[in-house]
């Protein structure tokens, strides 16, 4: 059913961008994030891949004015685990697996820069996730999730969610860039977030960043090809958690006060415009019990043949 759905949503979606005959595709952005490539483990927030597809008339360079403009296709899927695949901890957090697919668009007015959309959430064992990580797992000779644990999961549903983002950009200097930023999150997730973006380099000028939902990293989907060389990007953020469908409070679970991210990476780029990103994020605590952080990897690959 949820494959039926989601192939339903991209196919509405690319028809109606489509139709408009002045659209044309003007970027393309993928970003993989594994804690296997951060601290070593396979827990928690455990892998998660974000897709974005971007059309608009046309790109100047800067977020257009007018809401509608510029329309992403996002795509994503994401794996939730407790600490142990095989015999979990009581209270650790259930297994999920979730599926996402929406419409964003974003625009700027008076300098202040906005990303709306909403995404369609599906969560649960109809996803296939949790057999797709099994066969990972078992051709890589790594744990697999047990039984108990799958059968145990976070069950069927789907959840339409609102977002929101409003940021400023702010020059400290020719090659330094301070965004702070506000985000909320009504749905699979409720929640109210607010942080900031510190980046040294040319990365992102005259481009389009779209923001990773798991990590907070910004990863390059209208990218600007006439520079070379690497940037260094740092950011943080505090988010107050109003409700989650992955830590349902009839199963017993409360969400912490705050949930903090710390994060760090390096965009690189060579003058034929081939190159990549990786970066690294600080992950608090999410619900009360949870015993600990962890730290996951991103990565992006820009190659050109």
């Amino acid at each position: 059913m949820f494959r039926r759905i989601a192939v339903a949503l991209s196919a509405l979606i690319l028809l109606s961008s489509a139709a408009d005959a002045e659209r044309a595709r003007l970027g393309f952005g993928l970003l993989l994030t594994n804690d296997f490539v951060g601290d070593g483990e396979d827990r928690w927030r455990t892998g998660s891949v974000t897709s974005s597809r971007i059309w608009g008339p046309e790109w100047t360079g800067e977020l257009p004015n007018n809401f509608g403009e510029i329309i992403e296709l996002r795509i994503g899927g994401e794996i939730i685990a407790p600490a142990n695949l095989r015999t979990p901890a009581a209270g650790d957090r259930l297994y999920a697996g979730a599926l996402s697919i929406g419409a964003h668009t974003h625009f700027q007015k008076k300098n202040t820069e906005f990303a709306l959309g909403a995404d369609l959430v599906l969560v649960g064992s109809s996803t296939g996730l949790g057999r797709f990580q099994d066969a990972l797992h078992d051709l890589g000779g790594i744990a697999r999730p047990s039984s108990g644990v799958l059968a145990n999961q976070i069950g069927n549903q789907v959840r339409p969610t609102f977002v929101m983002e409003t940021g400023r950009s702010v020059d400290l200097s020719p090659t330094a860039n301070l965004r702070p930023f506000i985000e909320a999150r009504a749905g699979a997730e409720t929640l109210l977030r607010a942080g900031f973006d510190l980046s040294f380099g040319q990365v992102g000028k005259g481009e389009l960043l779209v923001r990773d939902p798991v990590t907070g990293q910004r990863y390059r989907t209208i990218k600007n090809d006439g520079w070379s060389g690497a940037s260094f990007v740092v950011g943080a953020d505090m988010a107050y958690v109003e409700s989650s469908i992955y830590l349902p409070t009839d199963r017993g679970f409360s969400t912490t006060d705050s949930r903090d991210r710390v994060r760090a990476g390096l965009h690189f780029q060579n003058k034929n415009g081939a190159g990549g990103f990786y970066g690294v994020t600080w992950l608090g605590e999410e619900f009360e019990g949870q015993g600990g952080s962890q730290v996951v990897g991103s990565a992006q690959f820009n190659l050109r043949f």
